[in-house]
């Protein structure tokens, strides 16, 4: 398996990192831990949760399963902060007061002595960057972190933070996870550049856009219906925002020909990620050990120029037909 190096770390990951924010919220535990523990027999080695999934519940799942399996020392294992943790006026944000909690708190929670990668799940334009990479570097300084990253931040809050911190002496971000598939591809415009030139991994969120590119929604651009237990159902809200008749067209015509090419929908968006210039792994999130079964085989594809560049035909580069940053409030931009 080519491992790939994460940023400026020094650290390799697999080309498809293990995300959980479906743990709990409805994989039961049982499901989710079988889901760890395959993830690790096929040489996944990067672990993505947050303190906000399923309301803390999912890095509990994944802290007795390491302390069950003994695999602790394998995974690279990563969480965020930011959303609130209680009904407190100061329990949310990128505060020194709430991260240097929110960080101790996800450490009982995972059964750990350490946070591989700890990110900041959104930026926070109320708080100095100052602040912020100051709590971190403590963190780091007490050995209750080792690298820190962030998420769903616009290029510019980023390259402030990587200056902050060349100029402060602070710990520097090795990493942004971003929202990034075919149907929503804004981050090419100035975040992967940025991030290609500063060594930043990237370790994008969404490869299947929620589904859509995997036919999840076919039949929505004419009925406006969503599916019966899809996300966007259960959940509503911002996931119910991401699914345009748009997006749901361009994911028939993305599942039409990922069956003329002789491979699964899900298994070519997935690809189509991985092999975009400036990715280090997507994030892929499976409800059941089934779907990850399916999902493994993608660590040793390749995306060829003739399939990449009729993904760009479907959706030209730099350009979104549905908004998966629209849990950012700082995106303007609506579709």
């Amino acid at each position: 398996m080519n491992y790939r190096l994460l940023g400026r770390s020094g650290v390799r990951i697999a080309p498809l990192a293990l995300g959980t924010d479906n743990f709990a919220n409805p994989t039961p535990e049982a499901e989710s831990k079988k889901i760890i523990n395959r993830a690790l027999d096929a040489g996944i080695n990067m672990i993505d949760t947050s303190n906000s999934y399923a309301k803390g519940e999912a890095e509990q799942i994944i802290g007795r399963a390491l302390k069950e399996n003994g695999r602790r020392n394998e995974v690279l294992l990563a969480t965020k902060g930011h959303y609130p943790t209680g009904n407190g006026l100061n329990d949310r944000g990128n505060s020194r007061y709430h991260l240097i909690n929110a960080c101790e708190a996800s450490l009982k929670r995972l059964q750990t002595d350490r946070i591989d990668l700890y990110q900041l799940h959104r930026p926070d334009f109320e708080v100095p960057i100052e602040e912020t990479l100051s709590a971190l570097t403590d963190l780091v300084r007490q050995g209750k972190i080792r690298y820190i990253g962030s998420s769903t931040a616009p290029a510019w809050k980023v390259m402030e933070a990587l200056m902050t911190s060349e100029l402060k002496g602070y710990v520097r971000f090795i990493s942004e996870q971003p929202p990034y598939n075919l149907l929503d591809r804004r981050i090419e415009n100035e975040l992967i550049p940025m991030c290609q030139s500063q060594q930043m991994g990237v370790l994008p969120w969404s490869p299947l856009a929620m589904g859509i590119l995997a036919g999840r929604y076919a039949g929505f651009e004419k009925n406006g219906v969503f599916p019966d237990a899809s996300r966007a159902a259960l959940r509503g809200g911002i996931y119910a925002e991401r699914i345009t008749k748009r997006g749901v067209e361009v994911g028939n015509a993305f599942v039409e020909m990922a069956q003329e090419l002789g491979i699964t929908a899900v298994q070519l968006a997935i690809l189509w990620v991985k092999d975009q210039p400036g990715v280090t792994a997507p994030l892929i999130g499976p409800r059941t050990i089934e779907q990850l079964e399916h999902y493994l085989p993608v660590m040793e594809m390749s995306l060829s120029d003739e399939i990449r560049q009729r993904c760009d035909e479907l959706v030209p580069p730099g350009s979104a037909v549905a908004n998966f940053h629209n849990s950012a409030p700082w995106m303007k931009m609506k579709i």
